[in-house]
């Protein structure tokens, strides 16, 4: 079992930064693992925002693409998402999964195996 725990999240202006964090432990060889960013927006579905691969090929959606930065770091089991420039329409629960690398299904939520319990962001215009 992987325990997942993110940190970060909170209230900033358009324009504005915010660096997340997920932590991971249990019985988790995390260097095996793909790690995603998905987020809800109140009233949508849960989305892609990007995700890190095992060899650290990195992946985004369109709409975070030359904003938005995955990073890990293998010896502290953890995953991070820069965020730059920073819209209202950022603004959503922002989600790390974790699932054992493949190769595929990097932006499609069902691969991914375990989830953390979500970091709000709010970005106010």
């Amino acid at each position: 079992q992987v325990q997942l725990v993110e940190s970060g999240g909170g209230l900033v202006q358009a324009g504005g930064s915010l660096r997340l964090s997920c932590a991971a432990s249990g019985r988790t060889s995390f260097s095996s693992y793909a790690m995603g960013w998905f987020r809800q927006a109140p009233g949508k579905e849960r989305e892609f925002v990007s995700a890190i691969s095992r060899s650290y090929y990195r992946y985004y959606a369109d709409s975070v693409k030359g904003r938005f930065t995955i990073s890990r770091d293998n010896a502290k089991n953890t995953v991070y998402l820069q965020m730059n420039s920073l819209k209202p329409e950022d603004t959503a629960v922002y989600y790390c999964a974790a699932k054992i690398d493949y190769g595929l299904g990097y932006d499609k939520e069902g691969p991914y195996d375990y989830w953390g319990q979500g970091t709000q962001v709010t970005v106010s215009s």
